[in-house]
């Protein structure tokens, strides 16, 4: 059977190139993509495909990868603006993501499966060349590294500027709200929402940057980056991580001490929009920390700030790291051991009607820059641009996120060594279900 290769024009035509000829070239073949049709095969690899085994994190399956997985040690998440009105080119490029990612998590090394539609001007066009699908190599051979590729969306797919952009504004759903504004937020809005989102995380920071380079290059002239945002965390292999604070972040409801039941509180049931069912919410904000003001804390201040012991993990009061939190208990002063303005107080379920967010807590550094403090003496130095990214998954954030954090912005003893700084909602739909198969469908469908 012959085979037809397309390139990034969208023309076909008899193919037997060799591997090396299809890598110098850069085409990509893909046997079921034709124009205006299916993407199917699009990224089928052109070179190695690694069987790591430990290393390969499913992409495919009820769920998205990268909510209840183990956490890896690097991330890159990344909005982007959508520059179209069609419905079919949205549809496209989230085939194509899928596809792609799909491939990049078995450590392929794949084609780009570039989208460019003729009704849409090329940025570059002028500049440049026309995109290569090449594969660009950096990540050549290193393997999967346990890569998750995780899509949302956000509420300017359905609605922008009270326009139906897409004829799918009945189906946003409820729980996608926009969040009110908290106290001592700072937001940067080039920082903050967008119109769909990339979620990348694996064991290498350089798979993991490839995987966000790669999917952004498919049809940046529809799907245009909005901001991206490197993290990491270390090792959990001496049990749950540290944040820069120097306190393990993760002992309760986190995606490694996770809820028992999920189902009542993370993944979107029957109750919801249909096609957000085994799907989930996420809460993006990126909290800066003032470094150098919580080095300047003696530890046991440090630790009724957080409401745990630093070494141990465990709560005031407690000798455990999963010791349950003692909110009655009281000193030999009288006062509360987990003082009332702790964090862990006001964070806990107990004390938010059984609230629940799993959470992936990554640190990030983004160097240093001017800085005014929120809390005397409203000192403004060259400070870290440093902190925590918190990504918190929910079944409803009205009745999770939003109620928590209301408590927070107001009583949290935390809150005058952290400013929150970027901010986003997204819908992190199901699954694709298998081969042929890609994120959003659900909705589109």
């Amino acid at each position: 059977m012959t085979e037809h290769v397309q390139d990034s024009a969208g023309t076909a035509g008899p193919s037997g190139p060799s591997r090396r000829d299809v890598l110098r070239r850069g085409m990509f073949i893909g046997g079921a993509a034709v124009a205006g049709g299916a993407v199917g095969a699009v990224a089928d690899h052109i070179a190695e495909h690694h069987d790591a085994g430990d290393d390969v994190e499913p992409f495919y399956g009820a769920h998205q990868g990268g909510v209840v997985t183990n956490t890896q040690q690097h991330t890159v998440i990344a909005a982007f603006d959508l520059h179209t009105t069609s419905r079919g080119e949205v549809v496209e490029v989230l085939r194509r993501w899928s596809a792609l990612a799909a491939a990049l998590a078995r450590g392929d090394s794949t084609t780009v499966p570039i989208y460019t539609p003729k009704d849409v001007s090329n940025a570059y066009s002028k500049t440049t060349q026309v995109s290569t699908t090449s594969d660009s190599l950096e990540a050549w051979q290193v393997g999967p590294s346990r890569l998750t590729v995780t899509i949302g969306f956000g509420r300017g797919l359905f609605l922008s500027d009270g326009k139906d952009r897409f004829g799918i504004a009945g189906a946003m759903p409820d729980e996608l709200v926009e969040l009110p504004h908290f106290a001592g937020d700072e937001l940067d809005p080039d920082q903050s929402d967008g119109d769909l989102f990339l979620q990348a995380c694996g064991d290498d920071l350089q798979v993991v940057f490839h995987a966000i380079r790669s999917i952004a290059r498919i049809s940046p002239d529809v799907a245009a980056l909005r901001w991206t945002q490197v993290g990491y965390s270390p090792s959990n292999k001496a049990g749950t991580p540290r944040n820069l604070m120097g306190f393990k972040d993760g002992t309760i409801n986190s995606n490694a001490h996770p809820p028992a039941d999920l189902d009542a509180t993370l993944w979107a049931g029957s109750d919801g929009q249909g096609w957000m069912r085994g799907g989930t919410y996420l809460v993006y904000r990126r909290i800066r920390m003032s470094l150098e003001h919580w080095d300047r804390l003696q530890v046991p201040d440090q630790e009724k700030v957080i409401g745990r012991q630093k070494v141990s993990g465990a709560p005031l009061g407690g000798s455990d790291e999963f010791d349950a939190l003692d909110l009655t208990k009281r000193g030999s002063d009288g006062t509360p051991a987990i003082p009332a303005t702790a964090h862990a107080r006001l964070a806990a379920p107990e004390t938010n009607n059984g609230a629940v967010i799993v959470r992936r807590a990554f640190a990030y550094n983004n160097g240093t820059t001017q800085f005014t403090e929120r809390w005397p003496p409203w000192r403004q130095a060259l400070e870290y641009d440093a902190g925590l990214l918190f990504l918190g998954y929910q079944q409803d954030p009205r009745k999770a996120f939003v109620p928590i954090n209301s408590r927070l912005a107001i009583n949290d003893a935390l809150n005058q060594f952290t400013t929150h700084t970027a901010s986003a909602v997204f819908a992190i739909p199901p699954g694709a279900s298998g081969p042929g198969h890609w994120v959003g469908e659900t909705l589109f469908a």
